[in-house]
């Protein structure tokens, strides 16, 4: 299978990251586990997931799905062979939240004992804390590192600004740098990754992993109306995809997929890893039978493929 290098850093993944938002939420540990069995077994080899999963479902406090991916990793004893991506700085609660020295080091601590392991591949800023100094965060990931405990560093939801304020202070300072941004980005949202990131991610050689890359279902064609949201999970975030230009994309990836023998959802993740600047997109199933959609590691789309898709996504 394809490897890729994750911007400067030695991590090398295949050009698709499983998402581990559901586990806990929609996919309990049961099925969390068939759906990481199936995957590993499949030859990937990358995880996302992050301290604050799933603080949103009532009754969870955050960390249900580091929990569950460490007891996947105890009983499959394939921690080695893994990239477990997590990360720090959302708001878990009013006294939970942030990047200050001492929370990042709490927070690390705490996901370190749920992953059951003793170091992070790759540990993510999840949102920015602009009330706490760069130098403060950047030099506690430093100590992380030092330590063993984490291997290399990224962020996500940060401004370009920010994060070029941010290399440019490690370089200066001789600290480790980003390697990698997790934006979002799909067919649908192009225009705020192309337009502010884009350029960034080229200057500093940022490996990027992208989520809500497949705008939260709406790209998998099975909605085909406002109507068959009703009682969906993400119902009212998919709702604003159905316009013109949402159609219309729906409609190019149904015609590229019939030309490819593949799904919409496949040539959404597979026009997402032939972006040039894209290591690998993320995408989450809650049902091991909706792994179908790592074939889309296999799909090399033609010229003309791309270019309808293109031009039907255009902002």
């Amino acid at each position: 299978m394809e490897q890729r290098r994750i911007g400067s850093s030695e991590l090398q993944i295949p050009p698709f990251v499983l998402g581990g938002n559901v586990f806990g939420w929609t996919a309990d540990e049961k099925e969390s586990f068939n759906i990481l069995d199936a995957y590993a077994d499949a030859g990937f080899t990358c995880i996302d997931t992050a301290d604050s999963y799933s603080k949103w479902v009532p009754g969870h406090t955050g960390g249900e799905s580091e929990t569950i991916i460490g007891n996947w990793l105890k009983k499959s004893g394939k921690r080695d062979q893994m990239v477990i991506i997590t990360k720090v700085g959302s708001e878990i609660s009013p006294t939970q939240k942030g990047l200050r020295k001492s929370y990042i080091l709490k927070e690390a601590e705490a996901s370190l004992k749920r992953l059951q392991t003793d170091y992070i591949d790759l540990y993510l800023v999840h949102y920015d804390d602009l009330s706490t100094p760069i130098e403060e965060t950047l030099s506690t990931f430093a100590q992380l590192i030092e330590e063993g405990k984490v291997g290399w560093i990224g962020t996500s939801n940060m401004s370009a600004d920010r994060i070029r304020e941010s290399i440019e202070f490690s370089k200066k300072n001789d600290l480790p740098p980003y390697v990698c941004l997790e934006p979002e980005y799909n067919l649908y949202d192009r225009e705020n990754y192309e337009k502010e990131y884009e350029s960034l991610i080229k200057e500093y050689g940022l490996g990027v992993i992208s989520y809500y890359s497949l705008a939260s279902g709406f790209l998998t064609g099975k909605y085909k109306s406002k109507a068959d949201l009703e009682g969906k999970q993400r119902g009212s975030t998919v709702e604003g995809y159905f316009n013109d230009r949402g159609i219309r994309i729906i409609t190019a990836l149904e015609e590229v997929a019939k030309e490819q023998q593949a799904t919409p959802a496949q040539i959404a993740l597979a026009w997402l890893k032939e972006r040039p600047t894209i290591t690998a997109p993320i995408a989450s199933v809650s049902r091991q039978s909706q792994l179908d959609i790592l074939k889309s590691a296999d799909i090399h789309l033609s010229r003309e493929a791309i270019q309808k898709l293109n031009e039907a996504s255009a902002y």
